[in-house]
């Protein structure tokens, strides 16, 4: 055989062993900025490293409706990413306005993952009609921090320097007048101004923990109940232990700075709070603990990230593509310690589960609230910067400031919102 001839033999199997083995590239929308979206990448960029097959291309997004809005018209003209990152509470909405496709057992299979490696409450939020529509990456819910130091001096720790067990709302009501008394700092601090979703996240925490619905078909169920739960926390805001009209960098900014002895907030937190105690810029000890039991049980609102595969009308997914995906997805799944250090508790229970995880700190102080996690009402207007949230951000802050009465801020928003739960579930 003649060298030029061999030569275009070598080049075409080159060219043949290439185009087979050719990268397939997946292309992920989230949301997910800050701290979150650092360790997004950093996760990716280990998958990347780690094997040639599949490369990952992440864009982020902002965060809340603009995100949603743009996936959703994205998706339903076929112009849709491969991947993307969700919130559970949303999935109602998007799956039953069909911007996102079920995943099958099979595509699990291809991740090495089984609804098993999931806690059932979220893989049933992950699911629609019976079908799954998301792989949980997470749970972050409310939780009680606490300035220890401040905690110390008012004598609401033990002799361990934990802080002394909350329980019932009276108690907790109390421990926030306490630290004010003795202290002179602000008895807790949350986001309350206009806009703010804190009140209804602890509001549905409230609700849950007396187990009442906020609703029941197409009424709103929480009654008189929903308006002596408004009412308790109005009232911390009446009384001077929290300070009205705080939006969220203030409410967190008076923690940090020490002038509030405790903050309720969510554990996205936590990444903060560990670095400026890590640079010994924070100036006090903290804690963390499960949002305190105020009624019959320790339920808190929580929400999880999940990743989603859009629909994208007229646009087939390659089999191919789809199982590049489940791969980097199960990646995720066993890398998600990582994730952990953003606060968050990981939804895969094999690392949930595990020694490293149970030892992770500041996590391991709230870890067990994720048993108690109570998510949105499951309906097409509610979840993440959702209508329903939405109206409640601009209602139930009201009562906080003073502005309207309990009672007047939950008319309105039963008003305002009441054609939410008769309006048919939209079709995108």
């Amino acid at each position: 055989m003649r060298p030029t001839r061999l030569l275009a033999i070598l080049a075409l199997a080159v060219v043949c062993s290439g185009s087979a083995h050719a990268q397939i590239e997946v292309r992920l929308w989230t949301l997910l900025s800050g701290g979150d979206g650092e360790r997004m990448r950093t996760i990716i960029e280990g998958f990347n490293a780690e094997q040639p097959d599949v490369k990952v291309v992440s864009t982020t997004l902002n965060w809340g409706e603009p995100f949603y809005t743009k996936l959703i018209t994205a998706s339903v003209v076929g112009a849709g990413p491969d991947l993307a990152t969700v919130h559970l509470s949303r999935v109602s909405n998007l799956a039953g306005g069909e911007v996102l496709r079920p995943i099958s057992a099979a595509e699990l299979n291809d991740a090495s993952l089984a609804k098993e490696d999931f806690r059932e409450s979220q893989w049933n939020k992950a699911s629609f009609e019976g079908k799954a529509y998301a792989v949980p990456i997470d749970l972050h819910m409310l939780v009680l921090y606490y300035n220890a130091t401040l905690a110390r001096a008012a004598g609401l720790l033990d002799i361990n320097g934990r802080l002394k067990p909350i329980e019932g709302i009276a108690a907790l009501t109390q421990a926030f007048k306490t630290m004010k008394e003795r202290t002179g700092a602000q008895g807790v601090t949350m986001e309350s101004g206009q806009g703010s979703y804190a009140i209804w996240r602890l509001w549905l925490s409230m609700l849950a923990q007396r187990h009442v619905p906020v609703i029941s078909g197409s009424r709103f169920a929480y009654g008189p109940v929903g308006v002596e739960c408004l009412a308790t926390v109005s009232d911390w805001f009446a009384r001077g232990v929290a300070s009205r009209g705080l939006d969220y960098p203030a409410s967190t900014g008076q923690f940090m700075g020490g002038k509030a002895g405790f903050m309720i907030n969510g554990v996205w937190e936590v990444p903060a709070l560990a670095a400026a105690s890590k640079s010994r810029t924070l100036g006090f000890e903290y804690g963390i603990v499960p949002l305190p039991r105020m009624y019959d049980d320790a339920s808190a609102w929580g929400d999880s990230h999940g990743f989603a595969l859009p629909a994208n009308a007229g646009r087939q997914m390659a089999p191919e593509k789809a199982r590049a995906i489940m791969k980097f997805i199960g990646y995720f799944s066993r890398h998600s310690l990582l994730w952990a250090q953003g606060g968050h508790v990981p939804a895969y229970r094999p690392v949930a589960e595990s020694a490293a995880a149970r030892e992770l700190m500041p996590n391991a102080m709230y870890a067990d609230a994720a048993r108690s996690v109570i998510y949105d009402p499951s309906a097409w207007y509610a979840g993440a910067a959702g209508p329903l949230q939405s109206l409640a951000s601009k209602f139930l802050p009201a009562a906080l400031s003073g502005q309207l009465t309990p009672e007047e801020a939950l008319r309105r928003f039963e008003s305002e919102s009441a054609r939410l739960l008769v309006k048919p579930a939209p079709k995108y």
